[in-house]
């Protein structure tokens, strides 16, 4: 069979959230601007974290998209305007749909340690055109509940979708497909053609892609309708597929919002601005709005 030649991969940029906590943003980026519905990629750690790091995200606002949070190691407490408590901890998956408006947090539980490890993944979908004005929810997948199978000597969870007959427990409403792939040392699992766009995250070491080497911490995004071998060598390698179907319409991205009308995006920024949106009982702190403002 002729090689199948992907798209260049992409690095992503180091991004400051504040308080020392960085992150690695692989989307949006200068090569690709959205995989399927995921518009927005973030990979944190992993990073030792100790007992006075101000890595707390204070309350913020989002409209028109899904946030999908999953740790490999450490926690993180989320609290949101629904009045959700809810304690995220690895391999758990944390699914809260934005709609037409909800503010949250996330913040260091109370309970942990002095110094821990902080590692994981956030990632935003836009929401389908006729979800992005629906009411606000918040969904948790404790790990145990999530899908795991074990192909070709490679352990995978499904954490979005459906994939080789299994389906996902979450229920989204969004046309996407979520993996995360645990490859041992010289293996090698054969990736279907899942949905329309996918793409590939060397999450923990640096598997090959089809024969070519991914780099860790880059993504490669496969050549439209096609799926994928991944290899991994001398090393065992983490790996995260996303994807989906292509948006149904395009999208505008400014701060923490997403959707289809350029007018919606300002109204919600008013709003938070002018003290509108809901608030997360017992904790009233706010991030402001950036200084540089979008446009109409």
């Amino acid at each position: 069979m002729p090689r199948v030649e992907h798209p260049p991969s992409i690095s992503g940029r180091q991004h400051d959230l504040g308080g020392g906590m960085l992150v690695r943003r692989l989307l949006p980026s200068a090569q690709r601007s959205a995989v399927g519905p995921f518009v927005f990629m973030d990979h944190f750690g992993p990073s030792p974290v100790g007992p006075d790091a101000a890595q707390d995200v204070r309350p913020h606002p989002h409209i028109g998209l899904g946030t999908l949070t999953y740790l490999f190691d450490g926690a993180i407490l989320h609290r949101d305007s629904l009045g959700t408590v809810q304690l995220i901890e690895p391999g758990a998956i944390n699914w809260m749909r934005a709609g037409r408006g909800v503010v949250h947090s996330e913040r260091r539980p109370p309970d942990l340690p002095g110094q821990w490890t902080q590692h994981g993944l956030q990632f935003w979908l836009a929401l389908p055109l006729s979800l992005e004005a629906s009411e606000p929810a918040f969904e948790h997948t404790p790990a145990a509940q999530v899908p795991l199978l074990e192909l070709d000597g490679a352990q995978v969870r499904l954490l979005l979708g459906a994939a080789w007959g299994h389906q996902a427990g979450v229920a989204t409403g969004v046309d996407a497909v979520c993996l995360d792939i645990c490859l041992p040392a010289d293996q090698t699992i054969k990736i279907p053609a899942l949905a329309p766009e996918l793409a590939v995250y060397a999450a923990v070491g640096s598997p090959s892609v089809d024969g070519t080497d991914l780099p860790s911490g880059h993504l490669q995004v496969l050549a439209a309708g096609c799926g994928a071998s991944l290899q991994a060598g001398r090393e065992p390698v983490r790996c995260v597929v996303v994807g989906g179907a292509a948006l149904d319409a395009p999208r505008y991205l400014w701060w923490n919002f997403v959707s289809s009308h350029r007018e919606r995006i300002v109204r919600a920024a008013d709003d938070w601005e002018a003290g509108r949106m809901p608030v997360i009982p017992g904790d009233r702190e706010r991030i402001p709005l950036p200084p540089r403002r979008f446009k109409r």
